[in-house]
C-alpha cells in the first residue's frame, strides 16, 4: 500500500498465466485495492479460461505475490501491475493447472530433493517484426500475407518509394549496422520498457533473418525468468505497436529463411558453488553431463512443452539453425544441448537449443529442469559429445536421435513419458491431461484443413 502511494499508482493490473502461456489481467482503481482484497484474493470465472475449470466449478482466486511487482509503461494512467499466482478457493491451496504454481513446486521440489539449492534460467527469445500481417481460414479461403520494409522482394519498388536498397540478404541479417539494421532505435526503446519494468537488460541486435531481432537480460530462477518472460513479450509487442509495426513470436512465419527459437541456458547450485563446473568434457562436471542426459533422453517428451504449437515443427528442420538432432557438444550450433565458452566455473552452463518462444515459460522450464534432474538422480550419461557439423554431415547425423517432427509425435512422446514430471507432485496427472486435451484440439484442427500448398500441387491431378 505504501509503493501505490510513493508511486501515486492510479491502477493495479493484477495479472496471471493461463496453461498456453498467454497473459490475463483484471484493473482495478487504486482507491478499490485495501488490504482485504491483497490478502484474500480476486475471484474470477476460471471456466472462461481454456484448459481451467468447468462451469459448474469456475470460481478461482488471483493471490498477489508481492515479490513481483512492476509499472506499467504502457499505461495512459500509473498502474502497477502484480504478478498472481491461482488458488482454488474451496482447497485454498494452489490450482494444480496453474503454470507458474507448478514452477514455484518445481524450485521447491529442487531443494527438497537435495541435489541443489537453486536453479538458473537464461532464455533468449527471438522475435519477427513486420510492418503489416493479413491472415485468414475460412471453409472456402485460407491465406496469410507478410510486410517488411527488411524484405529483399521490396528492391523493386519504384524510385522514391523506399527504394533505399538497404536491406539484409536472406540468412544475412546477424549483427549489421544501421541502415540494413532498420530498427535498432525501435529494440533501444523496447529495452528501455523492459528496464523501467524491472528486468536486468544486457543486449540487443538483429537476428539471422530479415526483420528477426532479439534482446537479452540476465538469467534468474524458474518462476522469476517466467515472469521476465512475460514482461519481455508485453513489452515487445506493444513498443512494435506503438511503432505501428507488429511483432510475433511465432517460430517460423518466413519460408526459406531462420525462424526464431528460445534458447535456454541453465545451471544448478548448491549453497553458492556451481554444480556444472568440473574437469570433464569442456570443462563439465559430472552432474551436468548427467543433466544434459536427462534432457536428451526425454526431449522428445519435454518438445511438448517447449515447441508446443504445429508451427513449431517448421522451425526444427535441418539447415536454418535449428537444432534437430539429440545431441551435445561444445560451441557447436547444430548440437540440442551446447556448451558456451565460459571464462570461469560460476559461468559454466549448458545451452537448451531446440525450445522456441511459443512455450509457457513456467512449465518448458519446469519440465526441463525435471528432465536434468531426472538424469541426474538415476545417472544418465549422455554418451560421447558430437563436435561435427550435424546440418552438413547427415551420414553422422543419420545415426543419432533427433527431436519430434511434430506437434502429434511430441504429445504422443509425452503420453508414454511424463513420470519423470510428475516426481515431489510437481506436474500432476491433471495437468498433464488438459494440456494434452487442448493440443490435440489444435493438432485435430491443423490436420484437417485444407492448405495452399496442397492446392498448388494436387488441384489439377
Amino acid at each position: 500500500m505504501k509503493h501505490l502511494e510513493d508511486h501515486q499508482v492510479r491502477f493495479v493490473d493484477f495479472r496471471f498465466t493461463d496453461i498456453l502461456g498467454t497473459w490475463h489481467h483484471m484493473s482495478f482503481p487504486v482507491e478499490a485495492v485495501d488490504e482485504s482484497l491483497l490478502t484474500e484474493g480476486i475471484y474470477f470465472d476460471g471456466s472462461s479460461i481454456s484448459g481451467w475449470r468447468q462451469i459448474h466449478e469456475s470460481d478461482m482466486v488471483m493471490m498477489p505475490d508481492f515479490s513481483s511487482i512492476h509499472l506499467d509503461p504502457f499505461s495512459a494512467q500509473t498502474t502497477l501491475i502484480v504478478i498472481c499466482d491461482i488458488y482454488d478457493p474451496r482447497s485454498k491451496s494452489p490450482y494444480n493447472r496453474d503454470p507458474r504454481s507448478i514452477g514455484k513446486r518445481a524450485e521447491a521440489y529442487l531443494q527438497e530433493d537435495g541435489i541443489a539449492t537453486k536453479a538458473y534460467f537464461g532464455p533468449e527469445a527471438e522475435f519477427f517484426v513486420f510492418d503489416g500481417v493479413r491472415y485468414g481460414v475460412q471453409e472456402t479461403k485460407a491465406f496469410y500475407e507478410l510486410e517488411s520494409d527488411e524484405f529483399q522482394a521490396n528492391n523493386h519498388l519504384a524510385m522514391n518509394e523506399r527504394s533505399h536498397g538497404h536491406r539484409p540478404l536472406p540468412k544475412g541479417g546477424y549483427f549489421p549496422v544501421m541502415p540494413i539494421d532498420s530498427l535498432h532505435d525501435m529494440r533501444s526503446e523496447m529495452l528501455t520498457a523492459m528496464q523501467q519494468m524491472g528486468l536486468k537488460m544486457e543486449k540487443h541486435h538483429h537476428e539471422v533473418a530479415p526483420a528477426q531481432h532479439e534482446l537479452g537480460f540476465r538469467f534468474g530462477e524458474l518462476v522469476e525468468t517466467g515472469d521476465n518472460i512475460q514482461i519481455y513479450k508485453y513489452a515487445v509487442r506493444n513498443v512494435a505497436h506503438g511503432y505501428g509495426k507488429t511483432a510475433t513470436f511465432m517460430p517460423k512465419p518466413i519460408f526459406g529463411d531462420n525462424g526464431s527459437g528460445m534458447h535456454v541456458h541453465q545451471s544448478l547450485w548448491h549453497n553458492g558453488q556451481p554444480l556444472f563446473a568440473g574437469n570433464g568434457y569442456s570443462g563439465l562436471s559430472e552432474t551436468a553431463l548427467y543433466y544434459i542426459g536427462g534432457i536428451l533422453k526425454h526431449a522428445k517428451a519435454l518438445n511438448a512443452f517447449t515447441n508446443p504449437s504445429t508451427n513449431s515443427y517448421k522451425r526444427l528442420v535441418p539447415g536454418y539453425e535449428a537444432p534437430v538432432i539429440l545431441a551435445y557438444s561444445a560451441q557447436n550450433r547444430s548440437a540440442a544441448c551446447r556448451i558456451p565458452t565460459a571464462t570461469h566455473e560460476k559461468a559454466k552452463r549448458v545451452e537448451v537449443r531446440f525450445p522456441d518462444p511459443l512455450a509457457n515459460p513456467y512449465l518448458g522450464n519446469a519440465a526441463m529442469l525435471m528432465a536434468g534432474l531426472d538424469g541426474i538422480r538415476h545417472k544418465i550419461h549422455p554418451g560421447e559429445a558430437c563436435d561435427h557439423n550435424l546440418f552438413e554431415e547427415l551420414d553422422i547425423a543419420a545415426k543419432l536421435p533427433s527431436m519430434c517432427g511434430s506437434l502429434r509425435e511430441a504429445l504422443e512422446a509425452l503420453q508414454t513419458d511424463h513420470d519423470f514430471l510428475l516426481q515431489g507432485e510437481v506436474f500432476s496427472t491433471d495437468l498433464i491431461e488438459g494440456y494434452l486435451e487442448l493440443k490435440w484440439q489444435e493438432v485435430s484442427l491443423y490436420e484437417r484443413t485444407p492448405h495452399p500448398l496442397e492446392f498448388m500441387k494436387y488441384y489439377t491431378w
